[in-house]
């Protein structure tokens, strides 16, 4: 369990063809703390640490997992929102994440608005029922408030704010109109749907 709030850019230094994609990514983590079999959340996605070294951890990642996360973000080279898993007593900063991805959306446009941009989204419409305005959602395992929705003949939209901060501590910074993003929906907003599915 995690709550979105990145802690560290990693940086993959080396991918391995095997039954599955072995994936090793350079970290600014003190390793020495973090277990053979940790759970370390990689842009939004679980994943259990295999290997490591004094400044590196590895993974390996299923075709499952490639099949069900955005494009290109396993090769070398990519920059990937780390987030170590949740202890209890820490901080709760953002809100509940799993570490599962539930679909994949676009950055559609991204707008200056102030000293912070504006990212307007392109979801799938599997996830658009569980999304509201000021509601939370994870992009890339960041925990980020939804700021307004809109569905259309093209599809369905949300936009968020980067705030500088943001900008700076996550891959946010060096985004661009046309990437592919994680999307894991709000926990709760999964159960209520659920629970609303059952009364009808």
């Amino acid at each position: 369990m995690f709550t979105g709030i990145i802690t560290d850019i990693g940086i993959i230094i080396h991918v391995e063809e095997r039954g599955d994609l072995r994936v090793t990514v350079q970290t600014g983590y003190d390793t020495s703390g973090i277990a053979i079999g940790a759970s370390v959340a990689n842009s939004g996605v679980c994943l259990t640490v295999v290997s490591k070294t004094a400044n590196s951890i590895s993974f390996d990642v299923s075709a499952e997992t490639l099949r069900c996360t955005a494009s290109g973000m396993w090769s070398q080279g990519a920059r990937l929102n780390l987030e170590r898993a949740l202890k209890v007593g820490d901080e709760l900063g953002g809100h509940i994440v799993t570490g599962h991805v539930d679909a994949v959306g676009q950055i559609a446009a991204i707008t200056a608005e102030g000293d912070s941009k504006r990212f307007t989204f392109q979801m799938p419409a599997s996830v658009a029922p569980y999304v509201a305005p000021k509601g939370s959602i994870c992009l890339n395992g960041a925990s980020l408030t939804v700021n307004e929705v809109s569905d259309d003949d093209l599809g369905h939209w949300f936009t968020v704010n980067i705030i500088p901060h943001t900008a700076e501590w996550t891959t946010f910074g060096t985004a661009k109109a046309g990437d592919e993003v994680n999307i894991e929906i709000d926990v709760l907003a999964r159960y209520l749907f659920r629970m609303n599915q059952l009364k009808s």
